[in-house]
């Protein structure tokens, strides 16, 4: 079974793994994962490209062709560039050994020129090939050029909105999957409703700001995306549970909201009706979770600023 990479930024590093591993396992569920520090390696009939387009956190992706004792190539190994033009090579050091990389990324690319008619090109190749270093192993591997993710667009945007990458990767821990429906009771904006859509999952959204509201309509629309979206508070979502599968949102939290109740009275509230059997992703300051001894599958600790951190929950 195909091998795919991918290297993934340090920050909120935990949240970006277990990312990646709910994707794949959403796709196939008898995935095999591998982790060594930033670079997960899954085993998996799923092709990488298809994780990696739904993945927030992925810096680099692609297949693995074989493990390395070390730099040992022979023209079998560029079977992949058969039908390439162009081509750059890139050593990916996560070991804690010092490399020349440029010189090791040149005489990779001579070798390579001796097996293959493909020429270098630095920029937008239609293959790089990959050589992975780690402290424990090292592999061969390699992507092919794929067509750059469109971000939704916003209009208008808001203080403190939530941040796409975030949203994203909530609906990716819960496993939603295309055609399935995601609900924000507290849209604000409408992140959750561009990247749900943007993703092939259908979206509804309510807000009892009627400013928020408007401005996610305004957003949806430069999308001409279908999301349903009501000018109303998260009650709504009891009465419709029939209409989703999961929820996601961001509780209001700051000053910015309009609500004269308390934020930790919102939290209290709305975790006391959550309905049960949904797959749920919420996000809160991490106070009021800590007054409240939220607890769930899993939490992550997003830090803002010294004043601010978020907490993620996964129920």
């Amino acid at each position: 079974m195909p091998e795919s990479f991918f290297v993934l930024f340090k920050e909120n590093l935990e949240l970006a793994t277990d990312e990646v591993v709910a994707i794949a396992k959403m796709y196939d569920r008898f995935s095999k994962v591998k982790i060594i520090s930033n670079l997960v390696i899954i085993q998996s009939k799923t092709n990488w490209s298809e994780i990696s387009n739904r993945a927030s956190f992925v810096k680099i992706s692609g297949q693995i062709l074989r493990k390395m004792s070390g730099l040992f190539l022979d023209e079998s190994n560029f079977e992949i560039l058969k039908n390439a033009k162009t081509f750059v090579c890139r050593i990916i050091n996560l070991s804690s050994n010092q490399f020349n990389v440029p010189e090791l990324e040149n005489s990779m690319g001579d070798m390579i020129s001796k097996f293959s008619h493909a020429k270098v090109k630095m920029e937008n190749p239609d293959i790089t090939v990959y050589l992975i270093f780690t402290n424990k192993e090292n592999f061969f591997g390699f992507s092919k050029m794929t067509k750059q993710r469109v971000r939704p667009k916003k209009t208008k945007t808001y203080p403190n909105e939530l941040d796409w990458k975030l949203t994203r990767a909530m609906i990716n821990l819960i496993g939603l999957k295309p055609g399935e429906t995601v609900c924000d009771p507290f849209c604000g904006t409408g992140t959750t409703l561009l990247e749900a859509e943007s993703m092939g999952i259908h979206a509804i959204g309510m807000d009892f700001d009627e400013k928020m509201f408007n401005i996610a309509k305004e957003n949806l629309k430069e999308n001409k995306f279908k999301s349903e979206i009501f000018n109303t508070d998260f009650k709504e979502m009891l009465k419709i549970p029939e209409k989703y599968d999961g929820i996601v949102t961001d509780l209001p939290y700051g000053l910015n909201s309009k609500t004269s109740e308390k934020p930790e009275e919102i939290l209290k509230r709305f975790i006391s009706v959550l309905p049960k059997r949904k797959k749920i992703a919420i996000m809160y300051k991490k106070e009021l979770g800590d007054n409240l001894k939220l607890k769930g599958l899993k939490k992550y600790q997003i830090y803002r600023h010294k004043s601010l951190t978020r907490t993620i929950l996964i129920k």
